[in-house]
């Protein structure tokens, strides 16, 4: 379409279906250092549902935001941050949209570039963390959710939401923190294999500490899995199954800050964003 509008809408200020609004030809996807894969996937869930609709909500929410980071002092925008369009669901089932993630991620990763899904229902996961490791032999992954995801069938399937951590177990090294929601099965498997799991409200009060041992548990090459009820619902009530005592913003953003200074972060995904459910931000 963008073709077809060069003639009468050039010089028309619009808005497209991207990250921080770029028109698809201001970049090159192969050249793109960080590539955005929108999944709007939710088929599973087991409270509230609309996890579908979260990928756009994040993209228009970006809109919004600038391009300059005070942090970083600089713009993040000149390294290349590519949209895809929206992968389509697979209505056959779960396990088949485990394939059809790992299929799109495993063409999109490569050394050097930043590959990022946003979600969607925190099955999306499974295929990207395989697709992954198979790209990245040391590769581990940082697992933020409110729930430990570790039952090995719920709900009549073994690739839904609630399995996710589980079918992740023994792919590659994994660390979970934020939980604070699980069952007594699970509790019994984290024990069983030694999972490290960081339950939340931690067990200590220094920061730099908790953060230390986090990264203790991660092999250099990371992929960060962000399922948004790891915070707060006072901070973050737009989420499909909420819980109380959840991690704070700085909380995040600090252990997030750590790992990257030590390690490279090779990949992530955001999921479980319900915009029907509440503010967004």
């Amino acid at each position: 379409m963008a073709d077809g509008e060069a003639g009468w809408l050039e010089g028309t200020p619009r808005h497209w279906d991207t990250f921080l609004d770029f028109a698809p030809d201001e970049v090159d996807p192969l050249e793109a250092r960080a590539v955005l894969i929108p999944v709007p996937y939710d088929s599973t869930p087991s409270y509230r549902g609309g996890a579908r609709y979260g990928p756009r909500a994040i993209i228009r929410g970006s809109r919004q935001l600038e391009d300059y980071d005070l942090e970083l002092d600089r713009e993040v925008s000149p390294v290349g941050i590519y949209t895809t369009a929206e992968i389509e669901p697979d209505a056959s089932g779960p396990e088949a949209m485990v394939e059809r993630v790992r299929g799109v991620v495993k063409a999109a990763a490569a050394p050097g570039r930043l590959v990022g899904l946003l979600g969607g229902e925190h099955t999306i996961t499974i295929g990207a963390v395989q697709a992954m490791a198979a790209v990245y032999p040391d590769l581990s992954v940082l697992y933020l959710d409110a729930h430990a995801d570790l039952r090995d069938e719920y709900m009549g399937t073994s690739w839904g939401h609630a399995s996710v951590a589980r079918r992740l177990h023994g792919l590659c090294p994994m660390v979970q923190v934020g939980v604070r929601s699980l069952s007594l099965a699970e509790r019994e498997f984290i024990r069983e294999v030694e999972l490290p799991v960081v339950f939340w409200p931690p067990g200590r009060s220094d920061p730099a500490d908790l953060a230390a041992e986090i990264v203790g548990h991660l092999s250099q090459k990371v992929y960060v899995s962000v399922d948004v009820d790891v915070f707060d619902p006072s901070l973050m009530p737009a989420v499909g199954t909420p819980e109380p005592g959840g991690m704070g913003w700085g909380d995040v953003a600090g252990l997030l800050r750590e790992v990257s200074r030590t390690h490279e972060i090779v990949g992530f995904d955001v999921t479980e964003l319900c915009p029907d459910e509440g503010p967004e931000s």
